[in-house]
């Protein structure tokens, strides 16, 4: 299979990585890395360099460009591009796909897939989503903090996620911790639930990770956020239990004292944040849904 990763950055580059030093130079799958400026030209001299919890080593893919035209048709895509870049970044491989060609977007929030189809519709759209910690260092070189280094994708139903198993197979036989199921919208909302509110809250507050637990006001604002992130979901028929809420909650500490969400890195280093596909989204889908999310509304204004 022609495997496409594009977008080497944390995300991108930690599973596009395992998947080229699996199958890079083995002829069994050809993993095509997208990578732009000074990371593609580092990876194309001498791979791309990977620090993880696990291990450190080199991955080379089959082919890295920087050009949409040269890469041809693909079997699979990751797509693991920022949110904001969605679009822009999907349109310029439109002609990469075809009807057989399975893409899975593996960026935050819960819209991807309904952005994708809108841009790509004769490819197969299959929600996915990730939990890790990791960014890109410097060019050609990816970083792994921490996270569960899990990828989950899949449907809402049983019969049509079994159609993927074969794709599971790779990733597993790639060393990846994936995971296919048939409850894909619970997943990415549970997801969601941890992510948008506390990438919202650190991003406006400079707080990190450990900061926000051990303060008292914060911690209580944090679940108060994720219960309007329950109330919007379930307007929307998506099954979040209030369990959920506990157990997002105790992730908090588990990230380490230091640890700062992406969103609150991208505003420190004065980048674009993903607040479209997180605070403002919620914010949208309240208003939608008829839910209130005073907390989301605060925050997105001070964003």
């Amino acid at each position: 299979m022609r495997i496409g990763i594009i977008g080497i950055g944390g995300v991108g580059g930690y599973f596009g990585g395992k998947l080229a030093r699996e199958y890079g130079q083995s002829g069994q799958h050809e993993i095509i890395f997208i990578a732009r400026g000074e990371h593609f030209k580092t990876i194309q001299q001498k791979g791309l360099q990977l620090f993880t919890r696990e291990g450190d080593y080199v991955a080379k893919p089959a082919f890295v460009t920087d050009d949409s035209s040269e890469a041809g048709v693909f079997d699979l895509i990751l797509f693991c591009t920022k949110s904001y870049a969605l679009e822009n970044a999907a349109g310029s491989f439109k002609e990469n796909v075809c009807d057989k060609t399975v893409v899975i977007p593996l960026l935050n929030g819960v819209n991807s897939a309904q952005r994708l189809r809108a841009i790509m519709p004769q490819a197969d759209i299959v929600s996915g989503s990730v939990y890790i910690i990791s960014h890109l260092e410097k060019p050609g070189i990816i970083k792994q903090e921490g996270g569960a280094c899990r990828l989950t994708f899949g449907t809402d139903d049983y019969k049509s996620a079994q159609k993927y198993s074969y794709i599971l197979d790779i990733l597993l036989n790639g060393k990846i911790n994936a995971v296919l199921t048939d409850k894909i919208s619970e997943t990415l909302w549970n997801k969601f639930l941890l992510m948008c509110p506390v990438g919202s809250l650190t991003a406006a507050t400079g707080k990190t990770y450990g900061q926000i637990w051990e303060d008292p006001v914060m911690r209580k604002k944090a679940r108060n956020m994720m219960l309007e992130v329950v109330a919007v979901a379930r307007a929307r028929n998506i099954n979040l239990e209030i369990a959920s809420v506990e157990k997002a909650m105790k992730m908090i500490p588990s990230f380490g004292y230091n640890s700062k969400t992406s969103m609150q890195m991208d505003k420190e280093k004065g980048r674009q944040t993903e607040i479209d596909a997180l605070t403002a989204y919620l914010c949208r889908a309240g208003k939608e849904s008829g839910v209130p999310t005073p907390l989301h509304d605060e925050i997105y204004q001070r964003l």
